[in-house]
């Protein structure tokens, strides 16, 4: 096991002096991989200050400058795409050949999209006798979750450095070998001391004295709504701007015309990514009833490539779950639904052999918007599938829900399809399987959140607006 610094403050490496030691252990077989050493509240402060200190400096650069600070970093993750990924797939689960195509890839990709999103960005608006011009917002907090370790850094730690901000990153614990790594590249680049800062610890001591500190112009963060309420809280005090991206629990709609064939694996492989450890996975399908059994037979066919195994190996399609807490929470969900009246299509909650954190991935059918299965994120391989009688009942049972993340809808008639969408109160709506792109915004309604991340739209929530009336 090695033990890593955890804290990197105006460009300098040390050891964390709080009082936790962060232990990571893989997921694949309970073992150690590393440890760092939670920062004090004093490292805090010296962080917030450091970024502080080098914002007149940062902001001042031009911004072809910053872009190409982004640039430079893309091509050095790139450049160490296997080593990154097999941490991560230690560290999360998620099957290697996804950790270099996304853990790794996205991040890449959010890094250049973010470059080249500022290089047309508009700083300055003309309207009748004022000017309007956007200018960096300040000290950026960025606090972020485990599942995708590198994008969530990369996808608030980008636009802020693209704006002119600084920035102080607190990294999950159970990712934080991943952020120092990260961090290492960032300070090969040569970034001016103190724009880009790290400090590892926990969310109540490090994250909340972040969140509480007075030099602090902003917050973004990504995790659980529960977490993200109390961020609220607490930067109210200083009237801080909070970017909140939270949970989900996303719905699927087959409409009458849907290509099944189509739609359903789809379906269930967008839930069981990452063994189901994505804020946005499709994890409701909402179906005709008159289907039920041909979607139902279409799932037990596709839950056969999704056998749980060594995600180090190329084969296998399902890893392990990020800890023993998320498998056992995942577990406890599972057998809530059997308790509600669900019934299991695939899967239940028996543990597969092995030592790693795994889940059986598992399909209720027969599923009510009233159970807990249906309204509460489980963030496992879970999928419930949801039968209606009409067109207005899908729409109903889709917007039924406290989040609004993301979702889907499949029909023959694309323009159908879309305009259903339109009708869901949801962030991001795939079309037939549309595919993600990290230019589009990312976001959410209601408890999923407020702000919006990617492209020029994550790039806006990083200014402040000056108007100049003559």
């Amino acid at each position: 096991m090695t033990v890593r610094d955890g804290v990197f403050i105006a460009g300098t490496w040390s050891q964390g002096a709080g009082a936790d030691a962060i232990v990571e252990r893989s997921s694949i077989d309970d073992q150690p991989i590393g440890q760092v050493q939670s920062a004090s509240e004093a490292q805090v402060d010296q962080a917030v200050a450091a970024a502080a200190a080098a914002f007149p400096i940062w902001s001042a650069t031009s911004r072809a400058e910053r872009t190409a600070k982004l640039h430079e970093i893309a091509e050095a993750l790139e450049a160490r795409t296997d080593e990154f990924a097999e941490l991560i797939t230690r560290e999360v689960g998620t099957t290697l050949s996804i950790s270099k195509a996304v853990q790794v890839g996205l991040a890449v990709r959010v890094l250049r999209s973010t470059a080249d999103a500022m290089d047309e960005f508009s700083l300055s608006e003309e309207d009748e006798n004022f000017v309007v011009e956007r200018e960096p917002i300040g000290v950026v907090v960025a606090i972020t979750p485990w599942n995708f370790p590198l994008h969530q850094i990369v996808a608030k730690l980008a636009p802020a450095l693209a704006a002119g901000c600084t920035i102080v990153v607190k990294p999950a614990e159970l990712t934080s070998l991943s952020a120092v790594a990260l961090f290492e590249l960032i300070e090969a680049v040569g970034l001016p001391a103190g724009t880009a800062n790290l400090v590892c610890g926990t969310g109540p001591v490090v994250g909340e004295a972040l969140v509480r500190h007075p030099m602090v112009d902003m917050v973004s963060f990504t995790g659980s709504t529960g977490a993200g309420k109390r961020i609220g809280e607490l930067a109210v005090n200083d009237v801080k701007k909070v970017s909140l991206e939270l949970g989900g629990k996303s719905a699927t709609v087959l409409l009458d015309d849907a290509d099944l064939d189509r739609a359903v694996p789809s379906s269930l492989s967008n839930c069981y990514l990452n063994s189901g450890q994505v804020c946005s996975a499709l994890t409701r399908l909402i179906v005709m009833r008159s289907q039920l059994p041909r979607v139902e037979e279409l799932l037990l066919k596709a839950a056969e490539r999704f056998v749980p195994g060594d995600p180090l190996e190329s084969s296998t399609r399902l890893g392990p779950l990020v800890s023993a807490v998320q498998r056992d929470r995942v577990i406890g969900y599972i057998e809530v639904g059997i308790a509600e009246g669900a019934r299991v299509l695939v899967g239940g909650p028996q543990r597969p052999p092995g030592e790693g954190y795994f889940v059986t991935p598992t399909v209720f059918t027969d599923v009510t918007g009233d159970m807990r299965i249906a309204q509460e994120e489980i963030f496992g391989p879970v999928l419930v599938v949801i039968p209606v009688d009409s067109e207005q009942e899908a729409l109903a049972a889709a917007n039924n829900s406290a989040y609004g993340l993301a979702g889907a809808v499949w029909s023959a008639d694309r323009e159908r399809a879309a305009a259903f969408a339109r009708k869901i109160r949801t962030g991001q709506v795939a079309i037939n399987g549309g595919a993600f792109n990290a230019r589009a915004p990312f976001g959410g309604y209601k408890m999923s959140g407020n702000g919006r991340e990617l492209g020029k739209y994550g790039l806006e929530e990083y200014f402040e607006y000056k108007a100049l009336v003559y």
